[in-house]
């Protein structure tokens, strides 16, 4: 592995480069911290991909750029005279300092469930209204409702065992029933709703992320499927000429692949 000192000269290296492309390239000059959002959310979900892969040569890749764009938003920033790379460096630093006072101060923890409740109480102290500020607003609805529930979790607004959570479901899984009978449309899609946060809710008490598990069975579901797609055309047959019976026979082999 590289030492401290390649480590460094590594990233100086970087800040030149964007100094460079800064000002001789006319895509890189044109952009904006508004421009390159949209980029910078494909680049995060091209590393979550990577990591559920478990590519790490890719994993290796994809936070490479991902820290260039933290490197340009950083020189975008130092061009308006708000911020640069080391007020965007030094900012971080602080905030682990202080929010780790288990570390850097005088407190005592027993367990990851104690760093969490500290992490959330010091955020209200330093004048969040809410535990739930730091939800962001954009993030997909699964991955949002399990940070609500992390979020809540941290100032011990949370089930005692996982059996009560399992019966929630169950509960909710009742109501989604009721109001299926009842073919009112609005419940239905309320209840539905209430189904999927009880599991989300139930995953983290299985250890479960509900994100990284549904993302990879849609990748084991497309795999089976593609197979079953090469199977129908190696018979010379379309899919929607097919019987269930007839698919169900690739799908099987493709489950035991």
């Amino acid at each position: 592995m590289n030492t401290r000192e390649n480590q460094l000269q590594a990233i100086d290296r970087l800040l030149t480069i964007m100094d460079e492309l800064r000002e001789q390239c006319p895509w890189d000059r044109k952009q904006t911290i508004q421009s390159l959002r949209h980029l910078t959310i494909e680049e995060t979900y091209e590393l979550g991909d990577a990591i559920l892969d478990n590519d790490l040569e890719e994993v290796k890749k994809e936070l490479g750029d991902l820290l260039l764009h933290i490197v340009f938003y950083a020189k975008i920033g130092s061009e308006t005279e708000d911020f640069d790379i080391a007020d965007v460096a030094n900012g971080i630093c602080e905030k682990l300092i202080s929010r780790h006072p288990h570390i850097y101060g005088d407190v005592s923890v027993e367990n990851e469930d104690d760093v969490k409740r500290n992490w959330e109480n010091l955020k209200l102290k330093e004048g969040k209204k809410s535990v739930l500020e730091g939800v962001p607003k954009s993030l997909p609805a699964l991955v949002k409702a399990s940070r609500i529930q992390d979020k809540v979790t941290g100032v011990g607004f949370d089930w005692e065992e996982p059996d009560q959570v399992f019966e929630k479901v169950q509960e909710e899984l009742g109501e989604l029933k009721d109001e299926i009978h009842a073919q009112d449309q609005e419940k239905i899609e309320a209840e539905f709703g209430d189904v999927l946060f009880s599991m989300i809710n139930y995953a983290r008490f299985l250890k479960v992320d509900p994100e990284s598990a549904l993302e990879r069975t849609n990748k084991k579901f497309i795999k089976r499927f593609q197979y079953l797609e090469s199977k129908a055309k190696e018979s010379n047959k379309e899919l929607r000429d097919m019987t269930l019976g007839e698919m169900d026979v690739f799908w099987e082999e493709a489950k035991k692949l």
